[in-house]
């Protein structure tokens, strides 16, 4: 398997322009049940391209964004430059640079699923504040809602190359409970879509680790396989993916 820390080093540019948001009702969330605040410390860990870092840094919290990847990480600082409360962090999830005992949250969006979980925990409890939260976010495509997404889904298990030994879903309700405990996990869940046209549907399946490259063999097939199933499916020029924003959260010290 590819080193999940440079994954993504050839695909920032699509990462950037075609990788869903995350909805408003995140921070209305750990407003309502964790406390979160402006003044709340922000350790955002596999920070990437600096999607979910621009939600918090526009809730006006300091962000220290960790991530390991050169490409995503140069990505972001461009991205976030003009931003005061921006600190990027070359760093992996295991190990950082950070100060003990100091975030009040550690965020993981899209990105729990490449951690080493041991090691990770260890490293979080340390960066954590006594009583602060651990949240771990994904924007979960929706598999079967649609005729679209069922037939999207079936041209994944059939050409991306390794889909299923790398998709996130694989992490199940068993690991969330070990990774919290001895404290309880609790769940919440938030309806969110994107819709595209045929280029920047293209450009969302190339932001995926598991999508073959122009270079590479089976991207020829997997093109025409989304064609076709783009002009099945298109309404008015365009298709949707529909997303669960699922949250898990809790305490870990």
């Amino acid at each position: 398997m590819k080193d999940p820390t440079s994954r993504f080093s050839n695909r920032v540019d699509n990462y950037i322009k075609y990788r869903p948001s995350y909805p408003s009702q995140v921070l209305e969330h750990l407003e309502a049940e964790c406390g979160l605040t402006p003044e709340s410390l922000i350790a955002d860990v596999g920070s990437g391209t600096g999607i979910l870092t621009r939600l918090f840094l526009d809730h006006q919290n300091d962000v220290y964004a960790v991530e390991p990847n050169t490409e995503m990480r140069r990505a972001a600082e461009s991205f976030l430059k003009d931003a005061p409360h921006f600190h990027s962090i070359n760093a992996t999830a295991e190990e950082t640079p950070l100060t003990a005992d100091y975030f009040d949250f550690i965020l993981a969006g899209q990105a729990f699923h490449w951690f080493d979980r041991d090691r990770a925990k260890t490293e979080f409890q340390r960066i954590l504040k006594p009583q602060g939260w651990v949240v771990l976010i994904w924007n979960e495509r929706k598999i079967d809602s649609t005729p679209f997404l069922v037939a999207y889904e079936e041209m994944l298990l059939e050409f991306a190359t390794d889909y299923q030994e790398i998709n996130h879903t694989n992490i199940s309700s068993v690991d969330f409970a070990q990774f919290f405990e001895p404290h309880p996990v609790r769940n919440h869940t938030i309806p969110n879509s994107q819709t595209f046209d045929f280029p920047a549907l293209k450009g969302r399946l190339l932001s995926s680790s598991y999508c073959p490259h122009q270079e590479e063999p089976g991207y020829e097939d997997i093109m025409k396989c989304l064609r076709e199933i783009f002009e099945r499916n298109e309404t008015n020029g365009t298709v949707s993916f529909e997303y669960d924003t699922n949250l898990f959260y809790g305490h870990i010290k």
